[in-house]
């Protein structure tokens, strides 16, 4: 008799045991699901607080003058119209800015690649003297604001007589220290049996740089591609310095010009269509290089 009333109380114990395991689990459960559902929650009102601006700017270039000032705030134009574009195409020369942009974001974007993957790949692979100092100057130009900078280039260009020339738009900005640094990284983190297999292959440093590294690395270009247009694109001062003809400015020149002064009149209207023809390149180029971005520079890096 004592034998079986152990028995029992010992399978009593063990099963509210076993139903506070099953509790602490269900806890646990719910508790990181409810995580995870606030983490979706937050990113998405973020995405949403980030778009609504972008959306009403739409929205509002399709509007007239008299619904964008109206007492009451409306995400649809009632009625649809296309005046403010046409009045930006006819009275302003954004043609010209926008080949201008185009012309200087995409130069300045393959120069800045090609420069900061040679000098990330001569500083991760190859040992030489005085690399770590350079390399230290190169982190140190990261953190000088690019402000300071404005006026010793300014000289520079006027002592080489590129003032107002595509040359002052696109030469300063082709070296960057975060490209060397963020190439270096990449090429750094390759392995070294690649490399020694490619040589006995035959090939030499610049065919094992052009072959072997420069297509393992093509998410991280495609990374510093994108930073690099659209820094490039939305550069305001530099341009504003270096430009004095209407045939050299970029669109965001164009765009500060566009805008009336405390004494004039701005056509918000034509303003806010001006603004969504410059947006268009930028949201392009990160559809055209998410892929990359997301999948493989958040996902990880090269894998062995």
């Amino acid at each position: 008799m004592p034998k079986y009333c152990a028995t029992i109380c010992f399978n009593i114990i063990a099963y509210f045991n076993t139903f506070n395991k099953f509790k602490l689990y269900c806890y646990y459960i719910f508790m990181k699901k409810l995580y995870k559902f606030l983490g979706y929650l937050t990113l998405i009102a973020g995405a949403i607080s980030m778009l609504i601006p972008f959306i009403y700017m739409f929205s509002l270039s399709f509007m007239s003058e008299g619904q964008i000032f109206s007492k009451t705030i409306s995400f649809f134009p009632d009625p649809i119209t296309t005046d403010n574009y046409k009045y930006v195409i006819k009275n302003v020369n954004i043609l010209r800015y926008f080949i201008n942009s185009l012309f200087v974001a995409i130069a300045t974007t393959i120069g800045q690649v090609i420069i900061s993957a040679m000098a990330g790949y001569g500083f991760a692979r190859f040992n030489f003297k005085y690399k770590e100092q350079l390399f230290f100057i190169v982190l140190i130009s990261m953190m000088i604001p690019p402000q300071v900078n404005i006026v010793p280039l300014f000289f520079v260009m006027k002592q080489f007589n590129w003032l107002d020339t595509y040359y002052a738009l696109i030469i300063p900005g082709l070296f960057g220290g975060f490209g060397v640094f963020m190439m270096r990284q990449w090429f750094k983190a390759m392995p070294d049996d690649m490399e020694a297999s490619a040589k006995i292959d035959g090939c030499n440093n610049f065919e094992v740089f052009y072959k072997i590294a420069l297509p393992l690395a093509i998410p991280v270009i495609v990374t510093l591609a994108i930073f690099t247009f659209i820094t490039t694109w939305n550069s305001f001062m530099w341009p504003l310095i270096v430009t004095n003809s209407d045939a050299i400015r970029t669109l965001p020149i164009g765009l500060a010009n566009f805008k009336g002064s405390f004494r004039e009149v701005t056509d918000w209207g034509a303003l806010t269509a001006y603004s969504v023809i410059c947006s268009i390149p930028v949201i392009i180029v990160f559809l055209l290089g998410k892929k990359y971005f997301i999948n493989d520079i958040l996902g990880g890096g090269i894998k062995e």
